[in-house]
């Protein structure tokens, strides 16, 4: 088992930055491939990037350029920076775990935090 917390949302204005933390804790951090995923209203759940416990990452093509994932093993932490944000980014943020290899849809993720908002304001 292992149990995610996000933290960092807010409200930001359009070309301001946010960065999002996920604390995990309950198994081997390292284990687990780390993702971060989107939602906005009305919309399915959207990955935006994930990272390996080797400091590889992958983005979606969308947010290249814009957002960086990084983790930290020895602090169980994996963070999302997220710069010059716009209006469109504006979702509830998560972070999962997964033991695949390659999870970008979130069916192949096994465990998720509760979210955190970040609204853009134009």
């Amino acid at each position: 088992q292992v149990q995610l917390v996000e933290s960092g949302g807010g409200l930001v204005q359009a070309g301001g930055s946010l960065r999002l933390s996920c604390a995990a804790s309950g198994s081997t951090f390292s284990n687990y491939v780390m993702g971060w995923f989107r939602q906005a209203p009305g919309k399915e759940r959207e990955f935006a990037a994930m990272s390996w416990s080797n400091g590889n990452t992958s983005y979606a093509e969308s947010m290249k350029g814009r957002f960086t994932t990084s983790r930290d093993n020895a602090k169980n932490t994996v963070y999302l920076q997220m710069n010059n944000l716009k209006p469109e980014d504006t979702a509830v943020y998560y972070c999962a775990a997964s033991k695949r290899n390659w999870p970008v849809t979130p069916r192949e993720y096994d465990y998720w935090g509760q979210g955190t908002q970040v609204t853009v304001s134009s």
